[in-house]
């Protein structure tokens, strides 16, 4: 694959990693079982391998492809048809790499008596300065305990407790329409993953969990212990994640990470 960002021994480098990674993880064939394929012009994997050699170099996506001067760069058009392409299926390809890389580099290194948990957390993703971002809202921030314009990202990973891998994620807007700044786009198609996800994204966080949960296989994963904040155990979630989500183990279910009036314990039921 052509080098895509400027010539030096650090970027060489950095390249020669990055390419040696895709290629041991099968990326191409991951993203096309993602639905995110092309039939003409440049390819998928040059492109997610251009925006994540990016990543690592800190640099800013925009700014690189507006400024010109990175002669092997795609056209920006390319870039975010890419990203923005309601078609594709981003969480699956994120939980096929996710869980590839568990299980043939993580795992084998983890201790039978080590535990390793499901952990699902929501924090903030902040856009104070933006006003015409699709699903845009005003969202309650557990830190400060004030109302912002932005989501609610809620992950799921997979820790042994060294190491954080995440599995899937959803961006949350608010249930609330009169919290909402914009809807959905009336341009999306009704039939895609696009469509599915900026619906899942006005559920309650006590809801979109599930559809989280639904993507994963906790047993392949080898995951004992299901981890969360107090404000997601009620009774009616903690019963229903018991009955449907079966860990490895002896317990089926870890409820803990309770910040405040808790003190951090972890309970097991």
């Amino acid at each position: 694959m052509a080098t895509i960002l400027p010539e030096n021994q650090t970027n060489q480098e950095l390249n020669s990693y990055v390419h040696q990674f895709f290629r041991e993880q099968k990326l191409g064939t991951l993203l096309n079982q993602s639905n995110v394929r092309k039939e003409t012009g440049i390819s998928p994997v040059f492109l997610v391998q251009f925006i994540f050699s990016l990543v690592l170099q800190k640099k800013n996506l925009y700014r690189t492809l507006e400024s010109g001067r990175e002669p092997a760069a795609p056209a920006k058009d390319a870039v975010y048809r890419l990203l923005n392409n309601a078609t594709y299926n981003w969480r699956k390809f994120l939980l096929l790499l996710s869980r590839n890389v568990i299980t043939q580099k993580l795992l084998p290194l983890v201790s039978e008596n080590r535990e390793r948990v499901l952990i699902l957390d929501d924090s903030l993703y902040s856009r104070a300065r933006s006003k015409s971002v699709e699903m845009l809202a005003l969202v309650h921030d557990h830190t400060t305990g004030r109302y912002v314009r932005g989501f609610r990202m809620l992950t799921l990973g997979w820790s042994d407790g060294n190491t954080f891998m995440p599995l899937a994620f959803s961006l949350l807007s608010s249930e609330k329409q009169k919290n909402r700044f914009q809807e959905i786009s009336s341009d999306i198609d009704k039939r895609t993953v696009g469509y599915k996800r900026r619906k899942e994204a006005v559920k309650k966080s006590t809801e979109a969990l599930f559809d989280l949960l639904d993507d994963i296989n906790p047993l392949q994963l080898c995951a004992q212990t299901l981890l969360f904040d107090s404000w997601f155990a009620f009774p009616k979630v903690i019963k229903r994640v018991v009955s449907e989500y079966p860990l490895c183990g002896s317990h089926s279910i870890g409820i803990g990470l309770s910040e405040g009036f808790s003190g951090g314990r972890t309970y097991l039921v």
